[in-house]
């Protein structure tokens, strides 16, 4: 849906002379053989003419660009130009690479949801995982990849499982696809126990494949799925191998945690939150970041609840990533027997545990297309604007903070930036999206990132590093 031709709309696009214009046509978009094919091989010199966000609407800005970096930003004189926004590009802070479009694989026809509860999701994908095969997995990997790039995404947490039924088949294929689009996208690698690691038969077998997983060259991040366990002691033991291995490993840390809207179910992040302490991950593991998914049993929390979490935090990196695509579909549900009025959002509140908590947040995709997660795309945009009105968040600033939470804070949070802002500034890594203020079949033009947000426009180009991907 993203990869429409914006050649006549790059003709202001500068390239050094020896270049000639790359075009989307030139890209073979069923190859997983090249990286090459998926960048183009000269760098932007200038972009003439755009829009950019935190700046006068009304003013247009010539964007030059060096050794993959912003080098000047120059008020444009004339009245041509590209008649496009320049922004930050975007981030998937959390998406299951291995999982993603099974409902729309022949493979997995029979594999349809019949409730549309949890427990069906996990058996569905369960047996659809049993039927993985390294070619399947490329094919709708790259699916996930190429359509995340399309859309302006150049960097990802992508989640693979590791288990007794498919061992290394899922990490594999995104080892092998982060190699492939490594120059127009940063892949980190989860390495992810979805099934327990400490109740079952396969535990000790799941366990020890984690172990030997997240040891191999090109996985970035420990990720673990404590409440699958049987009682309340083997989820804290879950917890506490997740905490020791991501440290002795050096990686990231990244929890799926309280995924439920239960309040007689004591929330387990305060005594992760304890276990990080006691652990010294401060200290211990500097630079590596850690990431809360779901967490939906927090938005039960009362002011006071959520006070005392942000002073029980202190100062641990640890981000929260709501998940709302996959929180409404599966969250809230009405009780058997209600006649539809008992609806809750079931999902983190996250523009508001910023604002009024101090709190560290970002907001993932998470799945696509599967039992988990049927409906939804890969574009941040289109999430960010879902999110207008599950967060009710339409002023200025509102946008703006659901920009940065598929922007710049999903980068923070998983360690791929540092800072929060959307304003563009001298010396910044050229990483963007090129968004048309205008369908070039005509219709309303965008003037404000309000209205990108509102409406996201399907015209888009994207810059890694300075180059077209």
């Amino acid at each position: 849906a993203h990869g429409i031709d914006l050649q006549s709309e790059m003709s202001n696009v500068q390239f050094p002379p020896t270049s000639i214009s790359p075009s989307a046509g030139n890209h073979d978009q069923t190859s997983t053989d090249s990286r090459e094919d998926h960048i183009s091989p000269h760098p932007m010199e200038e972009i003439r003419g755009v829009k950019l966000p935190c700046r006068d609407p009304d003013k247009t800005w010539d964007v030059s660009i060096a050794d993959g970096h912003v080098t000047s930003i120059d008020l444009h004189q004339s009245q041509d130009g590209l008649d496009a926004f320049l922004c930050p590009s975007l981030c998937h802070p959390h998406i299951h690479l291995d999982k993603c479009f099974l409902l729309s694989d022949p493979n997995y026809a029979d594999l349809s949801i019949q409730e549309g509860g949890f427990a069906e999701a996990l058996s569905l994908t369960t047996e659809a995982k049993s039927r993985f095969s390294s070619d399947d997995l490329l094919r709708r990997g790259r699916w996930l990849i190429e359509e995340s790039i399309a859309a302006g995404v150049t960097c990802m947490r992508a989640f693979v499982e590791v288990d007794a039924t498919v061992r290394f088949k899922c990490l594999d294929a995104g080892l092998t696809l982060k190699a492939r689009y490594r120059d127009a996208c940063e892949i980190q690698i989860c390495a992810f126990a979805q099934d327990s690691l400490f109740s079952g038969d396969s535990a000790a077998e799941s366990r020890r494949l984690m172990e030997q997983a997240v040891q191999r060259e090109g996985v970035d991040v420990v990720g673990s799925t404590p409440y699958v366990e049987h009682d309340e002691g083997r989820m804290r033991e879950n917890v506490d191998w997740a905490i020791e291995t991501a440290m002795k490993c050096d990686k990231h840390l990244d929890l799926h945690l309280d995924y439920n809207l239960d309040v007689s179910k004591m929330p387990m992040v305060h005594s992760v939150i304890d276990a990080l302490h006691e652990k010294d991950w401060t200290h211990r593991a500097k630079g590596k970041k850690i990431v809360f998914g779901h967490c939906t049993r927090l938005t039960l929390f009362t002011t006071k609840q959520w006070t005392d979490l942000r002073i029980q935090i202190g100062h641990l990196p640890i981000s929260f990533v709501g998940l709302p695509t996959s929180d409404l579909f599966m969250m809230g549900k009405p009780s058997e027997g209600e006649g539809g009025g008992e609806r809750v959002r079931g999902t983190l509140q996250v523009p508001q545990m910023m604002e009024e908590y101090d709190l560290q947040g970002a907001i993932g995709v998470n799945n696509i297309g599967n039992a988990f997660t049927p409906q939804g795309n890969c574009d941040p945009l289109c999430l960010a604007s879902m999110c207008v009105g599950v967060y009710q968040a339409g002023t200025q600033r509102d946008v703006e903070v659901l920009y940065e939470c598929v922007s710049t804070r999903a980068k923070a949070a998983i360690g791929c930036g540092d800072g929060c802002s959307l304003e563009v500034e001298v010396g910044d890594k050229a990483d963007f999206v090129l968004i048309q203020a205008k369908n070039h079949r005509g219709g309303r033009r965008r003037h404000t990132l309000q209205d990108l947000i509102y409406g996201p426009p399907q015209e888009r180009k994207t810059l890694r590093a300075g180059h077209l991907v």
